[in-house]
């Protein structure tokens, strides 16, 4: 037997609306803990609402990134996003858009070549974008040092702990009102006098500084498979970079390729980095790092190497000796006793392996042990927040 019964009415806007039953139900359950809401139809925002130029300017310094600092291929790609999306409008064109980009100064025309080159104002943006895209904005804190546990009468900011004076503290240390309140107790109001048993002192935080280096893979390997593994690792080293000498001006970081050999590359030298045919030396670009890593004077310090394989090359005198075939037996040993060297003087490793294949895990997993460091196995989508908790974690040791 069936029973009709009218359907319910809903008021959505002040207007009066009728829904089948079921429909009632499941808004019922969604509306239950939103009491108090007013649901209305959406607009949408108008389509012909055109791009200006910081919203052009992001879309190319990406591109930037993408073609190696090319920019005649950026602003090809520019005019194929246009046509494609409709970015422009009749008023304000990517011609307009390319003669901005001369006045503002990102960038720089030859006058003897006519070659057109990204200006340092767009390296210095493409790290402020890659800083903000991939670690979000982050809070200012005190510049340019990491909180540790530990406490010195030579650290850099104060703490609410107190203790009693000690020979050779400094006396900007004094907390005046706990010593005074100590003589006070010690010797009472009527025969106030102050000695060194009264003094507190407020401690410090000691504040460490942290030496690292950034090892890039350039090896063929970073762009094969329809993958483009190298863009987003130049964006993560251009962000650390960044957020390095903006925010931990006090650390230093050094970045070095590798492929067949090894060779350090300068911060404004990252978004014109770019894969070549090479093999991949890791055995160099361990030699090289630990080789800036003994001039640097402070003990905190760490190796972040991004890559998407095994070693498969290693130098033997003027020649190479390589082996892309598996884990070569005769690569891997010499790679793991650099792993072991740098456990010996205290140099962890963290390797960000952005590759999935079980064998190249297995060999990540060997030489992380044989380091003592740490191993991520990371998608491209992922690495950047790797990269920097891990770099938050290096922070708290002891000098």
């Amino acid at each position: 037997m069936f029973v009709l019964r009218p359907e319910p009415i809903i008021l959505i806007d002040n207007k009066k609306k009728h829904f089948p039953i079921q429909t009632v139900l499941n808004l019922n359950k969604i509306l239950k803990p939103m009491i108090g809401y007013r649901f209305a139809e959406y607009t949408a925002p108008p389509k012909n609402k055109k791009a200006d130029f910081d919203t052009l300017l992001k879309i190319f310094l990406s591109l930037l990134t993408m073609t190696s600092g090319d920019v005649g291929e950026a602003m090809r790609y520019m005019n194929s996003l246009d046509r494609q999306y409709g970015l422009t409008g009749e008023d304000y064109g990517i011609g307009d858009f390319y003669e901005d980009l001369k006045k503002k100064g990102y960038i720089e025309e030859s006058q003897q070549t006519g070659e057109v080159k990204p200006a340092p104002k767009s390296e210095q943006e493409m790290r402020r974008q890659a800083l903000t895209e991939i670690f979000g904005k982050l809070k200012k804190s005190s510049e340019g040092s990491h909180q540790t546990r530990f406490t010195s009468p030579q650290g850099d900011e104060l703490t609410a702990d107190s203790r009693p004076y000690s020979f050779g503290d400094d006396t900007s240390q004094i907390a005046m009102t706990d010593t005074i309140r100590n003589a006070h107790i010690n010797h009472g109001l009527d025969d106030f006098r102050l000695t060194e048993d009264d003094l507190t002192v407020v401690e410090r935080e000691y504040k460490t500084q942290t030496s690292t280096v950034l090892m890039i893979d350039i090896s063929h390997s970073m762009i094969l498979y329809g993958e483009d593994r190298i863009t987003p690792a130049k964006k993560v080293a251009m962000a650390l970079a960044e957020l390095i000498t903006t925010r931990y001006p006090k650390d230093t970081l050094d970045i070095i390729v590798f492929g067949n050999d090894s060779w350090q590359i300068q911060i404004k030298d990252l978004p014109y980095l770019e894969v070549g045919p090479y093999h991949t030396n890791t055995v160099a670009g361990l030699e090289l790092a630990m080789d800036i890593l003994r001039r640097r004077k402070n003990k905190n310090k760490q190796i972040f190497m991004i890559t998407d394989g095994k070693p498969t090359c290693i130098k033997e005198g003027l020649k190479y000796y390589k082996n892309s075939f598996g884990i070569d037996s005769k690569i891997l040993k010499k790679t793991l006793t650099l792993a072991a060297q740098c456990r010996r003087l205290e140099i962890p490793v963290t390797t960000f392996m952005i590759a999935s294949d079980p064998y190249l895990q297995a060999f990540v997993r060997e030489f992380t042990e044989v380091n003592n460091g740490n191993a991520y196995y990371s998608g491209l989508k992922g690495l950047g927040q790797m990269v920097f908790e891990d770099y938050k974690r290096h922070k708290r040791r002891k000098i």
